[in-house]
């Protein structure tokens, strides 16, 4: 069955082979929109009854079968069945089996083009929630272990050489701060999102009474898109914020990966992870590999071209529907699966991180406390260049020798600088996507 069909011929395998391909996976990822689906046809119902299009009779029958509908695909038991082409389909045929007359009016007013940006914007809006609170729960974790690391010294690094001392508060803090950088963009993802297509039609809109204001109301969105034509040029457009969204946090957790890859080295061993969350050798018996850590972080590098995978989709097409945009599904929806996994995975590694104190206590460290050697010597009334040169020499001598208790007292207390500030803005962030989420 298709929407579009004029009567109620047989295709032959022409058309069959047409089908498969244009159908494509279609099947298979519209399981996901299928709620969304059903509660987008409430919505419309009931703003065709409101504006007198459907009798009250009409419209609770509708009603009544949608909400069957809704229970049986949270209960598992809907499917698309292998000769219909879509998720609005199946549940237009099981209405008007279910239904008769009053199932076939229910499209009155709308297109599958508005339709399907109905469902993939309220979709969107739930999985750019779920990702928010995910982004939180590691937020709060990496805070918890900077505040429980914050005394604990740890090298500092530029271009992979010795620079300065740094702290494990400084290190879990950092990436908590680019948690909240990265909320800032899931914020705008979903203001992107939280827009009402319904009601644009075909991308034109259309010649009946249409309440755009009620379904609005109706489906929580927080406004609605307001020119028809716009309203279809935002498929695509959409999913790509999400995307940029979701690529900003497989930033952080990538780079946060390589980090850990590299300090669970033997050579460095600056953390330690237990031996369930690493794996092992066929035939090296000592080996206790990051692959968690590997896998996160090519994830991550893998939806960090998602956002560009989505501008080659759409870039170069006018304004109005075209079938190209099938295909955003087979970008936006792996790419939520992969980040929550993503996130999860991180947040459950990390609470079983092990911590090594007194790194910097071996002699190979001593050249990161320079910068604080000759800054005790600016203090004492040296110039800064002098001073830079005096503590140059003594390093090309091999007379260097640091006093590293000094270093350790400054270092330690701005291992905590800035957590409750940044705390503070993520909880801001927090308050205002629950602002615009409906209760």
């Amino acid at each position: 069955m298709k929407l579009w069909q004029k009567d109620g011929h047989s295709v032959d395998d022409k058309a069959l082979i047409t089908e498969r391909f244009t159908v494509g996976n279609d099947r298979t990822w519209d399981m996901r929109l299928a709620e969304f689906d059903a509660l987008g046809s409430l919505a419309h119902a009931e703003m065709l009854a409101h504006t007198g299009i459907l009798t009250m009779p009409e419209f609770e029958d509708i009603k009544l079968g949608l909400h069957d509908i809704l229970d049986e695909i949270k209960r598992g038991a809907f499917v698309i069945e292998e000769h219909v082409e879509d998720v609005h389909s199946q549940i237009e045929k099981l209405l008007t089996e279910r239904k008769g007359e009053a199932g076939k009016k229910l499209h009155t007013g709308r297109s599958r083009n508005d339709q399907v940006l109905v469902d993939i914007k309220l979709y969107l809006k739930h999985a750019l929630k779920g990702i928010a609170g995910s982004t939180g729960q590691l937020f709060d974790l990496l805070q918890q272990l900077s505040e429980q690391h914050k005394d604990k010294l740890l090298p500092g690094y530029t271009h992979l050489q010795l620079a300065m001392p740094s702290s494990f508060g400084l290190w879990f803090g950092a990436y908590a701060e680019s948690l909240v950088d990265d909320m800032e963009q899931l914020t705008a993802a979903y203001k992107i999102a939280d827009k009402n297509p319904l009601g644009s039609g075909a991308g034109y809109g259309s010649g009946f009474p249409l309440d755009r204001e009620l379904t609005t109301h109706l489906l929580g969105f927080g406004e609605m898109n307001y020119n028809a034509v716009y309203a279809q040029m935002t498929r695509g457009k959409t999913e790509k914020a999400t995307l940029t969204a979701i690529a900003s946090i497989a930033a952080t957790l990538s780079k946060l990966s390589y980090d850990i890859c590299l300090y669970i080295t033997q050579q460095l061993g600056y953390i330690s992870f237990p031996e369930s969350l690493t794996t092992g050798s066929s035939i090296m018996p000592h080996k206790k590999n990051p692959d968690i850590f590997e896998l996160i972080r090519a994830k991550c590098n893998r939806l960090q071209a998602a956002p560009n995978e989505m501008t080659l989709l759409c870039n170069n097409l006018p304004s109005g529907y075209h079938r190209d945009m099938q295909l955003t599904k087979e970008i936006i929806f792996p790419a939520i699966d992969t980040i929550n996994d993503c996130l999860h995975m991180m947040f459950f590694s990390l609470q079983n991180i092990e911590v090594e104190a007194d790194i910097l206590a071996h002699p190979k460290f001593d050249l990161l406390f320079t910068v604080e050697e000759l800054n005790k010597l600016v203090v004492s009334g040296m110039p800064f260049r002098d001073a830079y040169k005096a503590v140059g020499k003594s390093v090309n001598e091999h007379t260097f020798s640091p006093e590293k208790q000094v270093a350790h007292t400054h270092t330690g207390s701005i291992g905590n600088l800035g957590n409750r500030q940044i705390k503070q803005m993520m909880e801001k962030l927090q308050a205002s996507l629950a602002s615009q989420i409906p209760g």
